[in-house]
């Protein structure tokens, strides 16, 4: 079965979206990419930082509330019907809650052929990242560096701390089964 869908997770600032870009550009079919920072600019500016939606914390701690899991449950659900309606997607995840985060997108995403990619970069060399992009809070690369992979199964796992966006991209696109 051809892959249908590329999940990537990692933490913030590991390079997760400079690798899509650069999926997008090798994979020789179109791929539709979609982020959890596009879901999240979607939210009405209230529920960026309100209990119910998304709070980040002065140290870079992200506190999910109900109706943010609510409108993500959606949005997973569309993502994955899109997916079933026969659009190739990649995914650009930061799995908050590990395991339990990827058993979400599993259920939705039912029998689709999946390739779930590890993004891994040291806590240090992302924290930097973090800085250097100054649309962060700062300590959300470095608590998320490792803890988003706790649990996980991947079936390719890469490390942007060691590698270009490009070579990743590259690793990536020899394992999605044409």
């Amino acid at each position: 079965m051809k892959t249908q869908v590329i999940v990537l997770n990692g933490g913030s600032s590991s390079g997760k979206s400079g690798i899509v870009r650069c999926l997008q550009a090798v994979l020789p079919e179109p791929w539709l990419a979609f982020g959890v920072d596009t879901f999240v600019d979607a939210l009405p500016a209230a529920m960026r930082a309100s209990d119910a939606g998304i709070e980040f914390g002065p140290d870079g701690e992200v506190v999910l509330g109900p109706e943010f899991r609510a409108l993500e449950g959606a949005w997973i659900a569309g993502l994955a019907a899109m997916a079933g309606a026969g659009a190739r997607i990649i995914v650009d995840e930061v799995f908050l809650s590990g395991a339990e985060s990827q058993r979400r997108w599993q259920e939705a995403l039912g029998e689709l052929p999946v390739l779930w990619v590890g993004v891994r970069c040291d806590g240090a060399i992302a924290a930097d990242r973090e800085v250097a992009r100054g649309d962060r809070v700062v300590g959300m690369a470095a608590s998320q560096a490792d803890a988003v992979h706790r649990g996980m199964v991947y079936d390719v796992e890469v490390d942007t701390g060691h590698a270009e966006s490009m070579a990743c991209a590259r690793a990536i696109a020899a394992r999605v089964k044409p």
